[in-house]
């Protein structure tokens, strides 16, 4: 019986190995698995030697770092030494991931993987990493592909994963009855993160702008993402004096029904280029983080949509650039000027061509159960 381990770090990797496990299934039915991940994982039957709450914490306090030190000796230790898998599947989690990976290669267990490290953006210096120590890297947009392989890195392109699990656009005039919203004004929805310091920096700048447009332009409306991990203790304080709608758990639907989108940078920008939804990428952050950020970036742009198609398409707002002004005369010019707008989503629509049809989960499933047959 052929065995594989499988490393997550946070809630969107433990979705998507969830996919490759189900995956591998339908192949493999036998496959011993077991990982660290969450309760995607679990539902999946995956045996779990210890969940993520301690790897999805952010920072660099002393106690987040401990924490970190001791979950990979841990699990580099039963891995090697206990449950002697054939593979390894590493998902997303870079520095945590790339650090464990070295002793997997030591111990001479095959190592895979999928959705690797954006070194194309910065610190591409993890090549080297992956280059001695991953034995075939299964990457998520075409352009990494021709990366790896000019660095003499094993690639196999699975295709990106939302492209075939984002579900379609949702019917506008059902959504705004479901939410009760006025189908005679235009639908400006906000974003602001899923992390408390990613509002802490950005939520009160984000609502006092829809504040400013809503009294310059009556004719529009304004809903409010809360990430499913936020309590609304922790988000409602920034909406005092609001009459804002939040929806919490809908965001496909709400990126997909809007006229403009004011987003913190992320999956998401991707998410609502693969709807064809202009919006605008407002972020900053603590400004050491930032000052790091442009030592170690290989390019200067930061959403996934100009990445792709290598210009600036969606507006890029960073740091002392975010402001009430800034953010409002760029979502003004996405709603009313009729050229801009057209060009802008035309643009936009250029990203799906871009990416691959494929299942990506399902790619990945079969170039894994292909190797460990071999």
């Amino acid at each position: 019986m052929k065995k594989l381990f499988i490393i997550t770090g946070e809630y969107s990797g433990d979705i998507h190995a969830s996919r490759v496990v189900r995956e591998l299934r339908k192949i493999n039915s036998e496959l011993e698995i077991e990982g660290v991940g969450g309760i995607n994982l679990e539902k999946e039957g995956v045996k779990l030697f210890s969940n993520q709450d301690k790897m999805s914490a952010m920072g660099i306090s002393p106690a987040i770092i401990y924490n970190h030190i001791m979950l990979g000796k841990r699990v580099v230790d039963y891995v090697i030494k206990e449950f002697k898998p054939d593979a390894v599947l590493l998902i997303d989690y870079g520095a945590f991931n790339l650090s464990v990976s070295k002793f997997f290669k030591k111990a001479g267990i095959k190592t895979f993987y999928y959705i690797p490290p954006q070194v194309w953006a910065s610190r591409k210096w993890r090549l080297n990493t992956i280059k001695k120590n991953i034995d075939e890297v299964l990457c998520i947009f075409p352009f990494e592909k021709e990366m790896y392989e000019k660095e003499g890195i094993k690639c196999h392109y699975c295709g990106h994963p939302l492209v075939s699990q984002l579900p379609p656009k949702v019917d506008k005039a059902q959504f705004f009855e479901k939410y009760n919203l006025d189908k005679n004004k235009l639908l400006v929805s906000v974003f602001p993160g899923s992390r408390k310091f990613e509002l802490k920096n950005l939520m009160t700048v984000f609502v006092k702008t829809a504040k400013e447009l809503q009294r310059r332009h009556p004719d529009l409306q304004f809903c409010i993402s809360q990430a499913p991990n936020l309590s609304d203790e922790v988000f409602h304080k920034y909406l005092k004096d609001t009459d804002f709608k939040v929806i919490k758990g809908d965001n496909q639907a709400l990126l997909s029904a809007s006229d403009a989108l004011i987003l913190a940078s992320g999956t998401v920008a991707l998410e609502a280029a693969l709807y064809s939804t202009p919006m605008i990428i407002a972020y900053r952050g603590p400004y050491l983080f930032y000052l790091i950020y442009l030592l170690v970036r290989c390019i200067n742009m930061v959403s996934l949509p100009n990445i792709i198609l290598n210009k600036f398409v969606v507006p890029e707002i960073l740091e002392k650039q975010v402001s009430i002004e800034n953010i409002a005369s760029n979502i003004e010019k996405l709603l009313y000027d009729a050229k801009y707008r057209s060009e802008n989503i035309q643009m936009l629509s250029e990203v799906k061509a871009k990416l691959s049809d494929k299942i990506s989960s399902k790619e990945a499933a079969i170039e894994i159960s292909n190797n460990l047959s071999s």
